[in-house]
């Protein structure tokens, strides 16, 4: 459910910046990033992981709730495989249409997801992209979280298009972030 209000709070900013594209559009969106050490890789999330991505946030109800979402509406005991697919085709979508990227943050073999990573536009004064992730309980107890947020940072500096990211939940919390200055809306 939070994925759909996420795609609708998206759609309402993509409305409100007008056709300003979030990446130019000759820039070639990476379909695969590897780990230096070739331990896990981020592919983009869609229907393909659809099982994986339930699996992972379903086991990690209480601590996304704390670390990533901030509250109870997402994820949840309720939450139906066919709602998570609705959602990761939400996900998927987005990707497609060039106005969000969402990684499955895969192991190597693709048979569990370890977290996601999430990269949108900013509606916030001074940031181009918001970059938010999680990993599963299982993993930020051996530390993954920052590993990930290390690698991942590095990986978006070398390789995507943006002057200023707003690490949120990591560099920057969500309190502190949603309390900056909106960007005036640009017209079409």
């Amino acid at each position: 459910m939070t994925r759909i209000l996420q795609l609708l709070s998206l759609v309402a900013l993509l409305m409100a910046q007008g056709t300003k594209p979030f990446v130019p559009e000759d820039f070639q969106v990476p379909e695969m990033f590897v780990s230096r050490q070739g331990m896990y890789k981020l592919k983009p999330l869609g229907t393909k992981y659809a099982a994986q991505d339930y699996a992972a946030y379903m086991s990690s109800i209480d601590h996304l709730q704390k670390t990533f979402s901030g509250s109870n509406r997402w994820p949840h005991a309720g939450i139906s495989m066919a709602e998570a697919v609705k959602d990761v085709e939400g996900e998927e979508a987005g990707f497609k249409a060039r106005r969000k990227f969402t990684y499955a943050v895969l192991n190597m073999d693709e048979s569990r997801e370890l977290g996601s990573v999430y990269i949108s536009p900013s509606n916030k004064k001074g940031y181009d992209a918001v970059v938010r992730m999680w990993v599963t309980a299982n993993q930020a107890e051996i530390g993954f979280d920052k590993r990930l947020f290390d690698e991942v940072k590095v990986w978006l500096r070398a390789k995507w298009p943006f002057g200023k990211i707003a690490f949120v939940g990591s560099e920057i919390s969500r309190e502190e972030f949603a309390k900056l200055p909106n960007k005036a809306p640009t017209k079409p």
